[in-house]
């Protein structure tokens, strides 16, 4: 019954699980691997819906190459959108988990990378990601005004300035 009745958070599970996985998960993501591709005949799919671990590579290569800004250093945002990064997210994520216990089996994960990542399942609530959605959508929408506005105010300056 892992993750029964989750509302947030992130759980990584590098190990077995047991049937009923998901029951009642209303928020948060869990990261399963998926070694012996049955793992859905043990999760409760009520509320959840499966997916694999996006290759993120080249996103994740072209972010490394970018200088970023005083605000986020070039590094990428993974505590703030839920709906993507999940790779470098979940590798984080096995670092920290091998770095504070000393796990074997994290440390077999990350040295046969890429080898794993297709192994492991992202279950996420259907409601929470579209919740999620909207509320990035929402503040597209909002960023955009703001942006335009903003546009707007300076035109007018350059008007008002030219007269």
């Amino acid at each position: 019954h892992g993750c029964e009745y989750m509302t947030g958070g992130v759980v990584v599970v590098l190990g077995n699980t047991g049937r009923n996985f998901a029951a009642g998960m209303s928020g948060g993501i869990a990261y399963v691997l998926d070694e012996s591709s049955d793992f859905h005949l043990r999760c409760n799919m009520a509320m959840v819906a499966l997916e694999p671990i996006a290759d993120e590579d080249q996103v994740l290569e072209d972010l490394d190459h970018q200088g970023g800004d005083l605000e986020t250093h070039g590094r990428v945002d993974l505590v703030h959108d839920m709906t993507r990064y999940d790779a470098q997210r979940l590798h984080n994520l096995i670092e920290n988990h091998l770095r504070y216990t000393g796990s074997e089996r994290a440390a077999m994960v990350l040295d046969n990378w890429d080898e794993y990542l297709p192994r492991f399942v992202k279950v996420m609530p259907v409601d929470y990601r579209r919740a999620l959605q909207e509320m990035q959508a929402q503040a597209q929408i909002t960023s955009r005004g703001q942006s335009g506005a903003d546009d707007q105010h300076v035109g007018e300056s350059v008007a008002v300035g030219g007269e």
